[in-house]
Formats: C-alpha cells, sequence, structure tokens
C-alpha cells in the first residue's frame, strides 16, 4: 500500500432531537398540565489515534463521516434517546486541521489518543419546560440544534527518534537498509525515494530507536519545489537530523558544501525551530574514492561548512562506520530520555 500523508474528511455531528408538545391527560387527574419531553443530544464525531495503520490512504475512499442524530422527545416527560457517538480510526502521528480556518483541533501522538472534532447539537426543550405561573398550558416546545460540520485535512507526521536528511541520492535508503529491516527501493541512478520509510535499529539486547528515511529535499522545497513541504513536515517529530552528504557525486560539476547549505537554508526557512534542531554531519559513500582521497574530501567539506557538531564518516554499502553512529545515536537518545515519574511512597 503506497503511503498517503495528507487526505481531506468532512464529518458531520448528530442534529439534537426535537422536543415534544404534549399535555397529560389521565382519568381522575384534571388539569394534567404539560409533559412534553425533551428531545436527545445529537451523537459528535471523535478522531481516535491505533497502531498498525500507516497510512491515510482509507481516507481517500470514504470522505465523509455522520454521527446518529437524537431522537425526539415524547409525552410523560421523555427524553428522546441520544445519537450515538462516531469514533474514526486514524493513525498514531496524525495532526488533525480545521481546513477552512487552519486551527489546529488535535496531534495525536499516541495509541489510544482520541480528539473530538464533531459537538453534537443539544436536544429541544419539551413545552413543560415552558410551563409557568402565569402559563399553565404552554404550546411551545424548541427544535433541535444543528450538529457541527466540519471539513478537516489529516496530516499524517512520522514519529522517529532519527529522521535522515539530505539531497535525492545522498544515500539515505542505503543507509537505512544497512542498520534496520527497512527495505526502501535504492539504485545506481540518480532518484528520490517517493514514501518515507521506517526502520528500527537495534543496537545490543532491548537498546533500539526508529530510523525515519524521508525523501530527498531539492533546493526551493520550503516553496513547493520538487516534494516539497509534504516531507519536511515529517523532520519535525525526529529528535536527531542526520545530514548525509555524498562526498563523491555522480556529477562532477556537483560542490557537495553548496548543496549543503541549501539544505540547511530550506530547513531554517520551512521552520526556524526545525533549522535548530539537533543535525550530525554524515559523509557518505567512503568506499567510491581511495581512503587518502576520501579523508582529505571529508577534511575539505567540514571546514568549509565550518561545522563544529558531531561528524561521522561511513558507507552506506560496506557498513564502514554505521556501526559506530548508531551506537552514538543510541547513547545520545538514552541520554536525553525523559526519566519515568518516581513510584509513590507507601504510607
Amino acid at each position: 500500500m503506497k503511503f498517503v500523508d495528507e487526505a481531506l474528511m468532512r464529518v458531520q455531528a448528530g442534529h439534537g432531537g426535537r422536543g415534544c408538545m404534549s399535555f397529560r391527560r389521565e382519568k381522575f387527574v384534571p388539569f394534567g398540565g404539560p409533559d412534553g419531553g425533551d428531545g436527545g443530544l445529537g451523537g459528535s464525531v471523535y478522531l481516535r489515534a491505533k497502531q498498525g495503520i500507516n497510512t491515510l490512504a482509507d481516507f481517500r475512499i470514504q470522505r465523509a463521516f455522520k454521527a446518529k442524530s437524537g431522537e425526539a422527545g415524547s409525552g410523560n416527560d421523555r427524553t428522546g434517546g441520544g445519537g450515538d457517538d462516531l469514533y474514526v480510526i486514524v493513525p498514531v502521528g496524525t495532526t488533525v486541521i480545521d481546513d477552512e480556518t487552519s486551527e489546529q483541533l488535535g496531534d495525536l501522538l499516541k495509541a489510544d489518543d482520541v480528539v473530538m472534532v464533531a459537538r453534537g447539537g443539544k436536544g429541544g426543550w419539551g413545552n413543560t419546560r415552558f410551563k409557568s405561573s402565569t402559563n399553565r398550558a404552554p404550546r411551545k416546545f424548541m427544535p433541535g440544534l444543528p450538529g457541527e460540520k466540519r471539513l478537516l485535512r489529516l496530516e499524517m507526521r512520522v514519529i522517529a527518534d532519527v529522521g535522515l536528511l539530505g539531497l535525492p541520492n545522498a544515500g539515505k535508503s542505503t543507509l537505512i537498509r544497512a542498520v534496520s529491516a527497512a527495505r526502501p527501493k535504492v539504485a545506481d541512478y540518480p532518484f528520490t525515494t517517493l514514501y518515507p520509510n521506517l526502520g528500527v535499529v537495534a543496537v545490543g539486547e532491548h537498546r533500539s530507536f526508529v530510523m525515519a528515511d524521508i525523501p530527498g529535499l531539492i533546493e526551493g522545497a520550503a516553496d513547493g519545489a520538487g516534494l516539497g513541504i509534504r516531507f519536511l513536515k515529517h523532520l519535525q517529530r525526529t529528535r536527531v537530523l542526520l545530514h548525509l552528504v555524498d562526498i563523491a557525486p555522480l556529477d562532477p560539476a556537483a560542490d557537495p558544501v553548496k548543496d549543503a547549505r541549501a539544505i540547511i537554508a530550506e530547513l531554517k526557512k520551512f521552520s526556524p525551530e526545525l533549522g535548530k534542531r539537533e543535525r550530525w554531519l554524515v559523509l557518505n559513500k567512503l568506499d567510491l574514492l581511495p581512503a587518502e582521497e576520501a579523508e582529505a574530501r571529508c577534511n575539505e567539506i567540514v571546514r568549509r561548512l565550518r561545522w563544529k557538531g558531531p561528524t561521522h564518516r561511513i558507507s552506506g554499502v560496506t557498513g564502514l562506520g554505521t556501526k559506530a553512529l548508531c551506537e552514538a545515536l543510541m547513547r545520545t537518545l538514552e541520554a536525553r530520555a525523559v526519566p519515568a515519574d518516581p513510584a509513590p511512597e507507601e504510607a
């Protein structure tokens, strides 16, 4: 199934039930008075996150969801039944946005997270509500209020510890294949991954992290060029970015430093916060050059970028340096893990 990370859906909450106009009529009970009940509440629409779903493709087929309306009230002061709430299942990592107002309604980051997206209408009052000392036989009742309706934009953003960043053909897919069980397509000609891939990287017993292979970026991506912001947003939920740089590009005229600066500029343009995210420099494809030439090329790239952060030199094809890279990432992620809340002391 293809990865689908954006979808539109219409939701309609149930309408409230109509109030009832009724009068009590019983033998031996003169002047029984009004006994019309209220209408029932309309059902609301909720979105619930569920593990195991990795695409919004289902919403390309079914786009409209409607909860049930409340039932009308009846005599003998009986309130109408409420409409059942509707729960729509979405993938973990879904952001819910009102497409008409651009208001973010919710961010479903964990399994079983729930957000209400359309509230059901209130039931109308029956004529019993309007009884007073001056109006003993009211003939007034109210219709139910309409339920909310919205056009929603769903955006799925992958949740990963480490995100791979770089130009198309920088070796991101090869790296994730080398360190995890993920199997994205790789080839010996320039192309870009079309869909994000997630891989679990195991580093020893009971130690692992999730790595995301994000489709390659090009200059102008923040303005929609290439695959544009469709995939830049996936990097927002990663804790560490690995900026892969190809030290031996296919085009001899290409400048890895200029390309790296263009990618950094796109990050900052898309999101200043993302531009400040921790980023490691990973110099890839050492296997394509003689050892001395590869070392000189790496030193030149680091010098021209004025890079002060962590730097790793690897070959995704041969596995050179990948183990050390994964172990360093694991140590960093463990050091920044939020400690569990201490158990309450027993009295």
